[in-house]
């Protein structure tokens, strides 16, 4: 019989708060805390909660051949990013992007929201903050605003974005009642995250005269995003719902830059508190003034940056983009291929295990079988192939190397930096989720949160148990894969809680949680030549993660309500 009583709760909460210790005390990066971890919830398995090593083994394999799947994802983002970068690809975006127009909160709000967005939607990672940050500098933004804006702007799409990783995490951590209810339920609470972010990147730009000049441009792209979004996964593969809305979002810029109101330069807004303009030449030493957050440093105007004739044209730097939205739009349109394609699944097989205490884990014949060629990551590989071929041919990559300031590192060389560190942690975290799951751990971690919590209370406290794994992982998919087990079991013991609700609210608490992770914090700061200013972004960042996680569980609690969404 299972012990639920403080005793086992706090060995099995061990675990988490050895991970919350190295990553948040010690500053461990992510590959090195998740290792241990993982050996510490194998430790609690084995000695407190009676797992035979031969159980030990099968949901150690089990946690390995999930994060095959999920690295399936990384690695070719990776290898998508890369191709597009060494050509420059996204500076002739930028470039191209910032020639429609000169109005400046037009472009604050289209790098910082939309671009970013866009980049979260295909790389994630912390490259969207790496690029973006630098652009928002060139803009003539404030240096630590131009992190906290793209950290903002960026969290909505941190679940579906990607192609979808932090969600394929749950969906490999969980059994979902549903999981057609679970996205229909994630892309509600996520768009409330993406309007929030519209109006705040304009409150901190000019406060309230910016945030009424810009209300109709929030209010056209959200519908765009959470919209969009909120379609998309209720008739295409939940994975390709973001990068289907940015994509859009990022489209319907052209059209908004056209319009009068956002044409031209503005003088409709007195301050512009977030531009390095506004400093007052009695500002002291810190760069501080009317109210605003210290710039940390100095640089160069919107006007410094001129377009390159060199690079390459908009649609040509659109071109990997529109062949990985075709070819999703093909697979999940066209009904034969998609079958065709999902034919070829792979799978392993594993053994009925049972713990010393009688938690049973029923054979799986096959565990978690994937289709290789339906599978996002191959969409990614042959659209960087068609961007990798067309790049190559036009010459892009001979003129970019000619432009860069130093020696590139080796193709192979700049995937791998970032691959085997991020590979080591997600199967770190995969394998320490399910030796906490297989041995009963998860499931007394859950019994005893029930008997404290009500179907309310958790429900509006489950997306600030998500922005706490992916501020102690820096990652939304190492917050699902830690806490989505835990959130579904909690919902299932106190009842009365939809546990699509719950675990929506997990994954958006992790999105959210994105704002404030040190990993991207720590990219950003750096990015933008202001490393040691980690606690100026984190003063913007961390009140806003605050607001939008009790606006979202205060949605929760009024959607249970109102019996939506698979009230139980």
């Amino acid at each position: 019989m299972l012990p639920v009583n403080p005793i086992y709760a706090g060995l099995a909460a061990l675990p988490l708060a050895v991970l919350l210790f190295t990553l948040v005390v010690l500053r461990w990066r992510a590959h090195e805390a998740a290792s241990v971890g993982m050996f510490s919830a194998a430790a609690v398995a084995v000695t407190a909660y009676r797992m035979p090593v031969e159980a030990l083994s099968v949901a150690s394999a089990k946690g390995v051949w999930d994060a095959v799947f999920v690295l399936y994802v990384i690695l070719p983002a990776l290898v998508f990013y890369h191709v597009i970068d060494r050509a420059d690809g996204f500076e002739a975006l930028r470039t191209r992007i910032t020639s429609f127009t000169d109005n400046e909160l037009f472009l604050v709000l289209a790098f910082g929201w939309v671009f970013v967005s866009f980049m979260q939607s295909i790389s994630g990672f912390g490259t969207p903050i790496v690029v973006v940050a630098p652009l928002l500098l060139a803009l003539g933004v404030k240096p630590v605003y131009s992190v906290a804006i793209p950290l903002i702007g960026h969290a909505w799409a941190n679940t579906f974005g990607t192609l979808g990783v932090a969600w394929l995490a749950l969906v490999q951590v969980t059994e979902m009642q549903s999981v057609a209810v679970t996205a229909l339920a994630l892309a509600v609470l996520l768009w409330i995250p993406n309007l929030v972010a519209g109006f705040s990147i304009a409150w901190i730009y000019g406060r309230m005269d910016a945030v009424r000049y810009a209300v109709p441009m929030v209010l056209i792209v959200s519908l765009i995003h959470g919209g969009g979004q909120l379609a998309a996964v209720t008739v295409i593969p939940p994975e390709f719902a973001n990068f289907f809305a940015a994509t859009v979002g990022l489209v319907a810029l052209a059209p908004l830059a056209m319009w009068d109101r956002y044409a031209t330069a503005t003088d409709a807004i007195g301050k512009r508190l977030a531009m390095t303009g506004d400093l007052p030449p009695a500002a002291g030493a810190d760069g501080e003034g009317s109210g605003a957050v210290a710039d940390g440093g100095v640089n160069a105007s919107a006007d410094a940056v001129a377009p390159d004739d060199d690079l390459m044209s908009l649609p040509l730097a659109a071109l990997p983009f529109a062949v990985l939205a075709a070819v999703a739009f093909v697979t999940a349109v066209v009904t034969p291929l998609g079958d065709a394609l999902g034919g070829l699944q792979v799978g392993l097989s594993f053994p009925e295990i049972t713990t010393g205490l009688g938690v049973a884990t029923e054979a799986a014949a096959p565990y978690s079988p994937f289709a290789p060629l339906s599978h996002p990551g191959t969409f990614l590989l042959v659209s960087a192939l068609a961007a990798f071929l067309a790049y190559r041919r036009g010459g892009y990559y001979e003129g970019a190397a000619a432009r860069a300031d130093a020696d590139r590192p080796a193709f192979t060389r700049a995937v791998l930096a970032t691959a085997i560190p991020a590979s080591i942690a997600v199967i770190s975290f995969l394998v320490m989720a399910k030796l906490m799951d297989h041995s009963g751990q998860v499931l007394v971690l859950a019994e005893g949160t029930a008997s404290v919590a009500t179907p309310n209370s958790y429900g509006f406290l489950s997306p600030l148990i998500g922005s706490l794994g992916a501020f102690m992982t820096s990652s939304n998919t190492a917050s699902n894969i830690l806490f989505g087990g835990l959130q579904q079991q909690t919902a299932a013991q106190l009842g009365g809680i939809s546990e699509a609700l719950i675990l929506g609210g997990q994954s958006a608490g992790g999105a959210i949680g994105n704002a404030i992770s040190p990993g991207n914090v720590i990219l950003g700061t750096t990015a933008a030549g202001i490393v040691g200013r980690e606690g100026d972004v984190l003063r913007v960042t961390i009140p806003w993660v605050a607001a939008v996680g009790a606006l979202v569980g205060l949605a929760i609690v009024l959607l249970n309500a109102a019996g939506l969404l698979g009230v139980a």
